[in-house]
């Protein structure tokens, strides 16, 4: 049976953690995971001319993530990460290869035929990545899931934006404080819930995925939603699980999995990503 093809779309980079440097970048960790979930997980990027570049792209096909990534003239994207309580927070170095992506030949085939792709809000920054963003997301076919990972990182979002890529997309995937975020932008009143449901249905969702933290997570589709609460972990730190999340509820949907079961492997998977260092597991 052919593996579906999961394409993360947008920045690659260096997390700087106090124990070292590890791979990472929302789109990246969600090819990583698709490619250890049953899909072929491929990212599209950009890295700089330097040794840092290299040693991304080795690392990631040393993982099974193919990716079409071309060395431009900045340097590679570095994120310096620090952690409270297992928590980051995050100082995003700027101009940096991955606000340089590239329109090429390679990526465009490859998001033509592709079934998913994984994208946020963090790689528009830039004119030249939004305009190559943009063109590759309409080069895909009607059918494909389009996720927007929203993943906002201040300053780097505005309601202008957010309306153009939730017009972008066909799912959603949020955390309880983007939900905050949204609803004071698009003046959207009510519970949590109720902000979910008007999102879905004013931008006709296949579905939503709401996740928050260490207490719950659901998932609303226009027929039905599955809830599931947190499960008890040691953690030791949350860099890349709501990435794993993403990728594990979709490779498992393109797989027929049910809603349920997706997202029981979804809950699971993050669960995992907790309890190690870093995104990759």
């Amino acid at each position: 049976m052919k593996k579906p093809i999961v394409v993360g779309l947008g920045e690659v980079l260096w997390d700087m953690l106090p124990d070292g440097k590890r791979a990472g970048g929302a789109p990246a960790n969600v090819a990583y995971h698709a490619a250890h979930s049953g899909a072929e997980g491929w990212l599209v990027s950009a890295v700089g001319a330097d040794p840092l570049g290299r040693e991304l792209a080795e690392l990631l096909a040393q993982h099974g993530v193919q990716s079409v990534l071309p060395q431009v003239p900045y340097p590679t994207g570095q994120v310096n990460v620090r952690l409270c309580q297992g928590i980051p927070s995050y100082e995003i170095e700027s101009d940096v290869a991955w606000d340089h992506i590239p329109l090429t030949p390679q990526a465009r085939q490859l998001l033509s035929g592709a079934d998913a792709v994984c994208f946020g809000s963090l790689a528009f920054r830039s004119e030249e990545s939004h305009r190559t963003l943009s063109a590759l997301l309409k080069s895909m076919p009607d059918g494909a899931l389009k996720v927007l990972d929203i993943n906002l990182r201040a300053p780097y979002y505005s309601a202008q934006l957010l309306s153009e890529l939730l017009k972008m997309c066909n799912a959603l995937k949020l955390n309880d404080e983007e939900v905050k975020i949204l609803s004071a932008l698009f003046d959207i009143g009510g519970t949590a819930e109720e902000v979910c449901r008007e999102l879905l249905a004013r931008y006709r969702l296949k579905f939503l995925i709401l996740t928050a933290g260490s207490s719950y997570s659901e998932v609303y589709t226009p027929g039905a939603v599955s809830h599931i609460n947190t499960p008890s972990v040691q953690v030791v730190d949350t860099v890349g699980a709501g990435d794993s999340f993403t990728a594990s509820f979709v490779s498992a949907t393109l797989q027929g999995c049910s809603l349920t079961q997706a997202h029981e492997r979804a809950v699971q998977t993050a669960a995992r990503v907790c309890g190690h260092k870093g995104a990759w597991t």
